[in-house]
């Protein structure tokens, strides 16, 4: 079976299992388990249960495909994603980016947690991502383009939607969350970053970094989808101090903390749509 074929047979199925094309959908990663984002008619399941999805091997990824609804809005969440270091191609990253774009999505929204290389950044913040740098030396759309996804050469000038940012950022003011912002770079890990790697990402022009998202997004805005990215600080290198060895569990544990905040942010800003 094609890749195409294999995205079709997916959505497919979710579609049996919903009541509505959801506009609206959210890929999420370490951690974040968003508490305060409860969907009203919310059902979950596995990814094991879709056809061409695959069960994450990290265990902070619970590998959930939750659908529900939210002030009129029928959502698709996809709790848990694929990593290009889980020895996947980019392809198998990108699919559930690709199966909601054949469920008839709009806008993605993608979060992570990431590591904050801006002085200005503090740990458990909030960032709207505002650009990308893709260092991962691999891309989904390599190999022969099949134009029922998108053109062979999708334009990348404005990657993350500018009004959607700018709803999202009005939310967090009325709310009083202060939501900063940044360019995401992003590597293939699994390995995390030494000294002389956090200081060549900084003159890059980068603020944050990560292991995920970009592949989802270059795939996503292929498709036509509208995408707005958010970042949640997990820890922060700052030029001249020791780097303090960062674990998973650390990780894992601000990302949660901060996930408390997140979901009524993303509450108010679904309802702003």
């Amino acid at each position: 079976m094609d890749y195409v074929s294999q995205i079709e047979e997916a959505a497919e199925y979710l579609k049996s299992q919903l009541s509505g094309p959801p506009k609206i959908g959210i890929i999420s990663g370490t951690g974040i388990s968003l508490p305060e984002f409860r969907l009203d008619e919310q059902e979950t399941i596995p990814f094991k249960e879709i056809p061409g999805f695959l069960s994450p091997t990290v265990s902070s990824h619970s590998g959930e495909f939750i659908k529900g609804t939210l002030d009129g809005h029928a959502i698709a969440w996809f709790k848990g994603r694929h990593h290009y270091y889980e020895g996947l191609s980019m392809r198998q990253v990108a699919f559930p980016a690709r199966v909601f774009a054949a469920l008839g999505g709009d806008l993605l929204i993608v979060i992570n947690a990431a590591g904050g290389v801006n002085p200005d950044f503090q740990e458990g913040d909030l960032a709207l991502i505002t650009d990308h740098i893709n260092f991962m030396q691999d891309n989904p759309l390599i190999g022969e383009n099949d134009e029922r996804l998108g053109p062979r050469f999708p334009d990348m000038s404005e990657v993350y939607d500018l009004s959607a940012r700018d709803l999202l950022g009005g939310a967090s003011r009325e709310l009083s969350i202060e939501c900063k912002e940044g360019v995401y770079l992003a590597l293939p890990g699994p390995s995390l970053e030494t000294r002389a790697e956090y200081d060549m990402i900084r003159r890059m022009g980068a603020d944050l970094v990560g292991m995920s998202t970009v592949p989802e997004v270059i795939a996503a805005r292929h498709n036509g989808l509208r995408v707005v990215g958010i970042s949640i600080v997990t820890n922060v290198v700052r030029p001249g101090e020791p780097l303090q060895k960062t674990t998973i569990e650390e990780v894992i544990e601000t990302a949660d903390r901060a996930s408390q905040k997140l979901g009524p942010l993303l509450r108010r800003f679904v309802g702003k749509l």
